[in-house]
C-alpha cells in the first residue's frame, strides 16, 4: 500500500534547498532557516530559481521524493523524478489499452461522468445549507442529465461535448453559489470559467491549483509504475501528462474549486494590486 505523506511547499523566491545526511535543508542567503527528515515528506514544490543541490536531488531521488521548480508567479518549470518504478508488464498493458477505442470510451465515460457528479454534489450542497434557488436547481437538474448522456455516449468526442456544457453550466451560476453575502468584494465578478491566460485572479488560482493536483497524480501515476503521459481521452502530445489530466477530471471540483473559494470566501487570501510604470 502506497503511503501518503505530507508535500513541502518552499514559497521563498530565494531560498536554496540542500542535504545535511538524511535532512532536506532550506537556507536564505547561507543562514539555516528549515530543515526536515526526508521520510517525512512525498514531494517537495519549490518556488523560486535559487534551485537545489545535486545531492538533494539524488537524496530524493533515492527516497522516491518528487522534486518540483516552479517559478515564483506559480509557472511549471520541470520536475526531477527518480528511476521509474513498478511492473513493466503494467506499462505495456496501458499502452495496449490506450489504442483499443471502446476501452478508452469506457474509461473517458468514466471520468467524465464522475466529475459532473462532483458538480452537482457541490451545488447540492448548497441547496442544503442555503435552501432552493431555482436557478441552481436547473442547473442541477441539467446536470444530471449531462451525466446520463455520457455514460450513453458512444464516441469520445461526445464526451468531450457534454463535458463542455456541462462545465458552462456549472461555472456559470458557481459565483452565486460560493459568493453569497459579498464575502469576494475585492475580486472581479466571475462570469465563467477561462484560461490561456486566465482573465482574472478567481480563474488564475484555479489554473494554480489545478497545476498543483496534476502534478501530485504525475507524481502518484509514477510511483505504481504507471506512465502518466499516455493517456484515454485526453489528445496524446509531447510533454503532455495525458493520463494525469484524465485521473484529475472528477477531482478537480472536490480538491480545486472548493479550496479556491473556501480560501476566499474564509478571506485567508487576498489581491494585491501593484503598477508598473512603463
Amino acid at each position: 500500500m502506497r503511503i501518503l505523506l505530507n508535500t513541502l511547499y518552499v514559497t521563498t523566491p530565494e531560498a536554496y534547498l540542500s542535504k545535511d545526511g538524511l535532512n532536506v535543508v532550506i537556507s536564505v542567503k547561507q543562514n539555516e532557516i528549515f530543515r526536515i527528515p526526508i521520510h517525512n515528506i512525498e514531494q517537495i514544490i519549490t518556488f523560486g530559481y535559487m534551485g537545489a543541490s545535486p545531492g538533494l536531488m539524488k537524496l530524493c531521488a533515492d527516497n522516491n521524493v518528487s522534486l518540483t521548480f516552479l517559478s515564483p508567479q506559480g509557472r511549471y518549470i520541470s520536475r526531477s523524478q527518480g528511476p521509474t518504478r513498478g511492473n513493466v508488464l503494467l506499462r505495456k498493458a496501458q499502452y495496449k489499452n490506450s489504442d483499443e477505442p471502446n476501452y478508452a470510451l469506457h474509461l473517458s465515460k468514466l471520468f467524465i461522468g464522475g466529475k459532473i457528479q462532483n458538480y452537482r454534489n457541490i451545488l447540492r450542497r448548497f441547496i442544503r445549507d442555503n435552501g432552493d434557488d431555482e436557478a441552481i436547481e436547473r442547473v442541477c437538474e441539467e446536470l444530471l442529465r449531462c451525466k446520463r448522456r455520457v455514460l450513453n455516449a458512444e464516441s469520445i468526442d461526445s464526451v468531450r461535448g457534454i463535458e463542455g456544457e456541462a462545465a458552462t453550466a456549472y461555472f456559470g451560476v458557481l459565483n452565486n453559489v460560493e459568493f453569497t453575502g459579498g464575502s469576494a468584494e475585492n475580486y472581479d465578478v466571475f462570469e465563467g470559467r477561462n484560461r490561456r491566460p486566465p482573465k482574472n485572479a478567481i480563474n488564475a488560482m484555479l489554473s494554480f491549483v489545478y497545476t498543483l493536483i496534476c502534478n501530485d497524480m504525475t507524481s502518484a501515476l509514477e510511483t505504481v509504475g504507471l506512465d502518466p503521459y499516455v493517456g484515454f481521452m485526453h489528445t496524446l502530445r509531447p510533454g503532455r501528462a495525458s493520463l494525469s489530466l484524465d485521473m484529475m477530471e472528477e477531482l478537480r471540483a472536490y480538491l480545486g474549486d472548493r479550496l479556491v473559494l473556501s480560501l476566499i470566501n474564509r478571506k485567508q487570501i487576498t489581491i494585491i494590486w501593484s503598477c508598473i510604470e512603463l
